[in-house]
């Protein structure tokens, strides 16, 4: 009996300190945020949302004054092909087909490299708010008196008094009043690739 005894007291200082220890966290105290209404409405994000939509406007520009006169081109190189009826090109046609894939491909490639460099502007305005956005999440959450933030998009309902997206706003306007809408140059690509 007295072994009985002995190893349910040693069972139960092995559970002690377990019970114990899934005491130690708070109940949750949690926080409400609109991440797409912040992000919507600051003042910086709407900025560089413009400069964005200006950016995507002088790309489709650039579109239509390389492809308009190309695809001129085009009809006319094909219209002479056409009348060959099945004959082999001269020289000089030859030539014009071969400025024109020259003339197509380097359109191509300077399109990619904008709207390249236009993805990579908008990670960047993307990384530079949410570098501001961690600590003002912190900061509204000590404020507040949470221990839990998520956002309004991944619950099913909250109460009015849990919705702090106006003080993440009104943080994000203070700390971020402007964004870098161009990123910084990619890195060079190694040659031989």
């Amino acid at each position: 009996m007295r072994t009985l005894l002995a190893s349910a007291a040693l069972a139960a200082s092995f559970l002690a300190p377990a019970a114990a220890s899934a005491q130690t966290i708070p109940a949750a105290s949690v926080a409400v945020v609109d991440l797409e209404k912040v992000t919507s409405q600051c003042n910086a994000c709407r900025t560089a949302k413009a400069a964005l939509e200006s950016q995507l406007r002088a790309l489709k520009a650039r579109e239509t004054a390389l492809t308009t006169p190309l695809q001129a081109e085009q009809r006319s190189i094909q219209t002479a092909i056409d009348a060959l009826k099945g004959a082999e090109p001269d020289a000089a046609l030859q030539a014009r087909i071969k400025a024109f894939d020259t003339k197509r491909q380097a359109g191509v490639q300077e399109l990619a490299r904008s709207q390249q460099q236009i993805q990579r502007n908008q990670a960047y305005i993307t990384q530079q708010i949410g570098a501001k956005l961690g600590p003002i999440y912190q900061q509204v959450m000590q404020r507040r008196g949470a221990n839990l933030m998520i956002e309004i998009g991944g619950t099913l309902a909250s109460g009015a008094s849990l919705e702090v997206t106006n003080d993440v706003l009104t943080a994000l306007n203070t700390a971020l009043p402007s964004v870098q809408t161009v990123a910084p140059a990619a890195p060079a690509q190694p040659q031989g690739r």
